[in-house]
């Protein structure tokens, strides 16, 4: 064994644990552990199908993750009840795991051009402009998403945490 496999397979774990981190999960799960091993036997992805806002989608591993390319999660709870796997569950409910960060490069209110779009459907009110420009995110944002599609820009990114 070379010297670099030696490295590339010590470092491997560490590589696949950053992929399952930047992952962003369903609101509803006690256990991340449970997606690898529970949502993988689930035959119908009922959690999938019921999303209204259609931001649940299947990875090929067969388990699920939230795209707000679409929309974002109004904390439904339909996943949930629909999980039969023990996975989801309304009892788990927390904040989605999730950092959304807006670029301040691509963001027309941070250029001096009034937009108030990532404003307007924010439900808890989380963005917060200076005057009519430099908007941010405060603490109490759920990290729903429902801010990211409606950026004309694409400034509004998200990241697993």
């Amino acid at each position: 064994m070379q010297r670099r496999e030696l490295f590339s397979s010590l470092a491997k774990p560490f590589k696949q644990k950053d992929l399952q981190e930047s992952i962003i999960r369903p609101p509803y799960y006690d256990d991340i552990n449970l997606f690898l091993t529970n949502c993988v036997k689930c035959e119908t992805k009922d959690c999938a199908t019921v999303c209204e806002e259609n931001i649940i989608k299947i990875l090929d591993d067969g388990t699920p993750k939230l795209d707000f390319s679409n929309s974002g999660c109004t904390y439904c709870n339909l996943c949930a009840t629909s999980c039969k796997n023990e996975v989801l569950n309304i009892e788990n409910k927390k904040q989605i795991e999730a950092k959304i960060e807006i670029d301040v490069l691509s963001c027309l209110s941070w250029q001096n051009t009034m937009c108030f779009s990532c404003k307007d459907p924010c439900i808890v009110n989380a963005i917060e402009f200076v005057g009519l420009f430099r908007p941010t995110i405060s603490n109490v944002c759920t990290s729903c998403g429902l801010c990211v599609k409606v950026c004309p820009t694409n400034a509004i990114k998200v990241s697993g945490l």
